[in-house]
């Protein structure tokens, strides 16, 4: 059995993944562990997913690893690529191998098979990920990738723009891992990265939705605004009417791009760095109307009437044609739609803040209110100073909420404490429009603070109304 040389890293290679490398020595060839595992071993992290590269033809990889009574899958054959599947892990195995040309920016359009497990490492993205080990053989290490993680900087291997110009989707790839290991990027790589984002144009949406949603998981979608505004911008072209547009007011420091990068800051802040995904897309998104909105009144000044609509009708069009689910988009489109909306620190005023939710987001109105407070905090503390006051209210109205969730919130129909049934017995009418709208009606009363919902209540608010139309 191999025994595990890695002595200098916190993570050693699973005992699955040994197996694998064992059966394919044991029948002549090389192999070696490759990768993220590689990658995030020397950091110091754990990771699952281990990929082995070897000098076996697919073919011959799978004839060896079955005969050894594993199971193979033969996943990806065009490119070499068998999956190993032991003790319910699977293990992606591939033979050493170089690629032609990439006509779509995105795949290469045929592979070749080598015998040097180097030249398979110099096709890789960058440095950190072009990293073979064995644990006999110790760390193979071409091009000083172990030596950038301890620097904590992304770089291409060999010629950046040649990197990007053979798949496209590798400019976020190296924002997303610069995000996510708290990394800068080179300074080759980083002016390679500007003049190489348009390519994300030949990029699937899919593709790209997958990539943006891996930056906002990391908490620093900020950064990448920041340091990185062509490759967010040619992945979200609507962004780009942000950058340097000047709001005209005297409530705002930041000019609309700089505003959205601080209040992405502060969401990260205000909750501790768990944020949800569709409060961070709300965060990037809440003020991507204004461009399309501003108006100068007679003193100058400007204002953005709108936007919060236009943001969300925008955000909806974004993350659709992304392909991303339709319930992160519309929680995230709630919260741009009425992050604006005029709230104060009164039980009314949050009851008709929860109905609004619900009905942008059905079943998911409580948790949208406090993060909707969240975000307006965040909002306000990246204004002019004088908005900071602001967060003090918000407080007042999380408590609200936080009651309002205690007592048991009335923010949809079926919250009433009748029904329809009890609408029809007590009007006399049978089912139809008529029932839901009356349903409606009383829901509102409740929300305004005018009925309690009690059955009692409501039901001698129903016979007083009926009374009123007779």
């Amino acid at each position: 059995m191999i025994k595990p040389a890695f002595e200098d890293v916190a993570y050693q290679p699973p005992a699955y993944a040994l197996r694998v490398l064992e059966v394919l020595e044991q029948s002549g060839y090389e192999a070696w562990i490759v990768g993220g595992w590689v990658r995030d071993a020397l950091c110091g992290a754990p990771c699952h997913d281990v990929d082995i590269t070897t000098s076996a033809l697919w073919e011959d990889c799978a004839r060896v690893l079955r005969a050894a009574g594993i199971t193979v899958h033969e996943t990806g054959t065009a490119h070499g690529t068998v999956t190993a599947v032991l003790e319910g892990q699977a293990v992606e195995v591939t033979t050493y191998r170089v690629e032609g040309t990439y006509s779509d920016h995105r795949h290469p359009d045929e592979v070749h098979f080598v015998r040097d497990v180097r030249e398979d490492l110099a096709r890789r993205d960058f440095t950190i990920n072009a990293m073979a080990y064995h644990p006999e053989h110790g760390l193979l290490d071409p091009y000083d990738g172990r030596r950038d993680l301890a620097a904590g900087i992304i770089r291409a291997v060999g010629d950046p723009r040649r990197r990007f110009a053979e798949d496209g989707l590798r400019v976020l790839r190296a924002v997303r891992f610069a995000c996510r290991m708290g990394f800068s990027i080179e300074e080759e790589t980083h002016v390679a990265l500007k003049e190489c984002a348009h390519g994300l144009e030949d990029i699937a949406q899919e593709r790209i939705g997958q990539e943006i949603c891996g930056i906002l998981e990391t908490g620093r979608i900020g950064w990448a605004l920041h340091h990185e505004p062509d490759v967010i911008c040619s992945a979200i072209p609507e962004l780009t009417d942000m950058l340097g547009f000047d709001q005209r007011s005297t409530w705002h420091a930041y000019d609309v791009m700089e505003h959205t990068i601080h209040v992405c800051n502060a969401v990260e802040v205000f909750t501790a760095g768990v944020a949800s995904l569709h409060l961070r897309w709300a965060a990037l998104l809440h003020d991507i109307g204004k461009p399309a909105t501003l108006s100068i009144d007679e003193n100058g000044f400007g204002h953005f009437y709108g936007h919060p609509l236009l943001g969300s009708i925008m955000g909806k069009r974004i993350m659709g044609r992304m392909g991303l689910p339709t319930s992160l988009t519309d929680r995230a489109c709630a919260l741009v739609r009425y992050h604006d909306n005029p709230v104060r620190p009164t039980t009314r005023s949050m009851r008709r803040m929860l109905a609004l939710l619900e009905e942008a987001a059905p079943g998911h109105a409580l948790s949208l209110a406090h993060e909707m407070i969240i975000l307006k905090r965040a909002d306000a503390v990246s204004k002019q100073p004088k908005c900071a006051w602001y967060a003090v209210e918000l407080d007042k109205m999380d408590t609200i909420i936080w009651e309002e969730r205690r007592q048991g919130a009335v923010v949809r129909v079926s919250d009433l404490a009748i029904g329809g049934r009890d609408v029809i017995a007590e009007l006399g009418i049978g089912p139809g429009p008529m029932v839901g709208m009356v349903l409606s009606q009383l829901l509102q009363a409740v929300v305004d603070g005018e009925v309690a919902n009690t059955r009692e209540a409501l039901l001698t608010e129903l016979w007083r109304s009926a009374q009123e139309h007779e």
